[in-house]
């Protein structure tokens, strides 16, 4: 083979083989020869040497097993007796040494959308996280030769990587206010993160990682219940805050109006009384149900 057709690319050597028409054409025509020939040495009695013609036929059998087919967006890997002889990676109908094998490897891009799977977040909480993936071969020599089933590396190394992301960081900040990353609402930022982890764990396999990203996260179904009833009580606290701080607005905003318009005259404790009572009607849950004073406020 003429070794200007060879390029070589780190690992993974590029070669372009014979064409596959050239060969079949000949292989055909050695068959025939190998066939017709001795049968017309032998219907005119010419013994001699015409066995030998009948190892034609059979050479051609054995060339024609060199003939070999690359697909759009694949490519064939050839070995030579343990050999790593090359990568045929464009597409067409080739021949190449009949004894080599020739292992054909996709180059498409596929999609792994793995299970959700239990894991445990930075501060311990039982989760329940899945990964969608978008992978392609792009090194077929380390594809072939660094590990023994690239898709099963690939199905094995994405769950260590996220085990590894959710270990990193906290579900939320529910416990942890300080995180400024969290797997709820870290967003780009974690699948970012977990893109880097894979490529650097599937390089070895010369994997190439497309897209990477968090698909489905939740609380484990033992703690969702009360993880759930947190949430909420912490959303109330929150809503509580926002309405007290509000109505104290308010009854400060009325105390000073009254004032200022002089329409009533209220000493200490009937301020304290006022403010209780719109408190009471702005703070409270349920619909304030009006009494009449008959008296004074004193009584």
């Amino acid at each position: 083979m003429n070794n200007e057709n060879v390029k070589v690319q780190g690992s993974e050597k590029f070669i372009d083989p014979a064409s596959g028409w050239l060969a079949l054409f000949l292989s055909l025509a050695g068959l025939v020869a190998g066939i017709a020939v001795p049968a017309v040495m032998l219907a005119n009695e010419y013994s001699d040497w015409w066995g030998l013609m009948f190892l034609i036929p059979l050479v051609c059998i054995i060339f024609l097993c060199g003939l070999f087919v690359v697909n759009p967006n694949e490519s064939t890997v050839i070995t030579f007796f343990g050999k790593y002889e090359g990568t045929v990676v464009k597409n067409g109908f080739f021949f190449y040494n009949p004894f080599a094998t020739k292992k054909s490897i996709s180059l498409r891009a596929r999609n792994l959308n793995g299970e959700p799977i239990k894991v445990n977040d930075l501060m311990g909480n039982p989760i329940m996280i899945g990964v969608v993936l978008v992978w392609r071969v792009k090194d077929t020599f380390k594809a072939s030769f660094e590990v023994d089933d690239y898709s099963r590396f690939v199905d094995v190394q994405s769950e260590a990587a996220i085990r590894n992301l959710a270990g990193a960081y906290p579900y939320d900040n529910l416990e942890n206010e300080d995180a400024s990353i969290t797997l709820r609402n870290g967003g780009e930022e974690v699948n970012e993160l977990l893109e880097k982890s894979l490529s650097e764990r599937l390089a070895i396999a010369g994997i190439e990682v497309m897209e990477a990203r968090i698909s489905y996260l939740a609380y484990a179904p033992e703690i969702a219940s009360a993880m759930l009833q947190r949430q909420q009580a912490t959303a109330m606290v929150a809503a509580r805050h926002k309405i007290v701080e509000g109505a104290v607005g308010m009854v400060q905003m009325a105390l000073e109006q009254l004032s200022e318009k002089e329409i009533i005259e209220l000493d200490e404790e009937k301020k304290a009384a006022m403010v209780s009572n719109l408190m009471v009607v702005l703070t409270s849950d349920r619909a304030a149900t009006p009494v009449v004073n008959t008296g004074t406020l004193y009584q």
